[in-house]
């Protein structure tokens, strides 16, 4: 994997070699994309046949929608969704570089508005971003933003959302700012957990690496430890190194290249040797409407739903109804968690989840809901009744529940048992990386240096082997591309990431990976 400390040539190279990836497939897939549009010319068209349906009906009133992040697979997953129910979306989202956003050009929007991007400069300040969105709320008439921003935007949503729900009828899908950062922040997500009384991993805040030595010293034999960094730097994301390593001398050496400081926090956290899971769900006043959970991974492009009354699935539920109770009637909002599992107890009766991080935000999860158009009437719901504009909770102060979900209340899970993977990744994960790297094992792969070492037919042949399965199965289905709606599957390859290589091409910046499902690129 090519990082901050690998050449500029080397990077330039790769950037060059994704770009005539682009080109190579761009006549099969122009074809595609016409095939689809003539099909749904020809053809009756589900989603279309449901749309005019809903607003047919008598008594049906369209709403006007407003989904922020819709560059995004979890945005441009809920637009359609919307749309399929009948309802005007009008989208939003940043383009950086200039590179114009997939979900731009899908059917399912009225509207598109580019949003300026929140920074410290003057010219891109959080007052530039909230009124931005306020003036689209205004000009659009809209009933109710989904928020579906990524983690640069975690804060600033919650600031639009105070204003936008102060100054507009407009409900918004997303946490107030108080929450957002207590939810976003790893430290205080765990202190919030443990204050609630739910269980945590032992976790400590780090402001210097004589702490971590500290701690190291004194911690029973075998435990291990990661750290992860507070704020966001995307060139330490992927760091997962267990501490103590194996001599002091290696775990001295291992800090020093970490920038910890007052300025810098970090969190050094006790390391479950289990498996990782992922939640989606939707919580309104309190009461959980929506919910998946899946196995998840450092870098997740594979989702497969949990079944929803597995007793793993039920306990993570559980948790999250119990976390959006404790929020009072203002908790409104995309709550997601990842936890952990210890090896052997996922299928326990009594099963202990170790909740490692949470994010107040709509998570890729939801393309799961693909086809589950009775979410929607799960986001209305935000509009019926009075609720608390300012997003204050009805907390008793002592650390209980505000508010208790009614059990015979019924929680959404997806309708369908579909699994989604991006053809882009995986065309380059499990075909031209495994296949370079057995042709051509001195040139840098994008995987590790140990597991290059090791590749051998056998396990090119099975990486071969998953990419005909995710192509061919009918149960896996590409995260973007939707037969109605095909165009923003062709823009993602062919027009937003050809403009993001070229830019760093041309600027020479340096980046270790992509996110396809977010369209995150991790500088370094």
């Amino acid at each position: 994997m090519l990082d901050g400390t690998s050449s500029l040539l080397a990077h330039r190279l790769r950037n060059a070699g994704l770009l005539f990836l682009s080109l190579a497939f761009l006549p099969l897939d122009t074809l595609i994309l016409f095939i689809s549009f003539l099909f749904r010319t020809i053809l009756p068209n589900e989603v279309e046949h449901r749309r005019r349906e809903a607003r047919q009906d008598h008594g049906f009133h369209p709403r006007t929608i407003l989904v922020t992040g819709i560059g995004m697979t979890k945005g441009l997953v809920l637009a359609r969704l919307f749309y399929e129910a009948g309802h005007d979306v009008v989208g939003a989202d940043f383009e950086p570089d200039g590179a114009l956003a997939c979900g731009r050009v899908s059917r399912a929007l009225r509207k598109f508005y580019r949003l300026q991007t929140p920074g410290i400069s003057s010219a891109s300040s959080p007052d530039m971003y909230i009124q931005n969105l306020l003036d689209i709320v205004t000009r659009e008439k809209v009933d109710l933003w989904v928020s579906c921003s990524g983690v640069a935007s975690a804060v600033e949503d919650g600031m639009a959302k105070e204003v936008v729900e102060k100054r507009t009828k407009c409900k918004a899908i997303q946490f107030d700012v108080h929450t957002t950062q207590i939810l976003h922040e790893k430290h205080s997500f765990i202190q919030h957990t443990r204050d609630i009384g739910l269980n945590v991993p032992e976790t400590h805040e780090i402001t210097s690496r004589a702490e971590v030595e500290r701690i190291l010293r004194e911690t029973p034999s075998g435990r291990k430890y990661i750290m992860k960094t507070i704020g966001v730097d995307d060139s330490v994301r992927a760091d997962m190194t267990l501490l103590p390593k194996s001599s002091g001398v290696e775990t001295s050496k291992h800090l020093a290249r970490l920038k910890i400081s007052a300025q810098c926090p970090w969190i050094l956290q006790q390391y479950i040797r289990g498996k990782e899971y992922c939640t989606h769900s939707l919580v309104v006043n309190g009461e959980v409407k929506a919910f998946v959970a899946c196995p998840s991974a450092e870098l997740l492009m594979h989702y497969e739903a949990l079944p929803a009354e597995s007793p793993l699935s039920q306990a993570m539920l559980d948790f999250t109804k119990r976390y959006a109770a404790n929020g009072g009637r203002g908790f409104t909002g995309h709550l997601s968690f990842d936890f952990m599992v210890e090896e052997g107890d996922e299928k326990a009766e009594d099963i202990t989840l170790y909740p490692i991080e949470c994010n107040p935000r709509a998570h890729t999860a939801v393309a799961l809901f693909n086809g589950t158009t009775a979410v929607v009437d799960a986001y209305l719901s935000a509009l019926d009744g009075a609720e608390n504009r300012n997003g204050a909770s009805d907390d008793n102060g002592n650390g209980t529940p505000a508010t208790t979900q009614d059990p015979t209340t019924p929680v959404i899970h997806p309708a369908h048992h579909d699994k989604y993977f991006w053809i882009g990744h995986d065309l380059v994960t499990l075909v031209i990386l495994p296949t370079s790297s057995l042709l051509f094992p001195l040139l840098p792969s994008g995987r590790s240096s140990s597991s290059a070492s090791s590749t051998s037919v056998r396990t090119t042949l099975q990486d071969h082997a998953v990419f005909i399965r995710h192509v061919a199965s009918p149960t896996w289905k590409d995260g973007t591309f939707q037969p109605w709606d095909p165009l923003p599957w062709w823009w993602l390859y062919h027009f937003y990431w050809p403009l993001r290589f070229w830019d760093c091409l041309v600027r020479g910046r340096k980046w270790s990976r992509v996110n396809v499902s977010t369209t995150k690129m991790f500088e370094c």
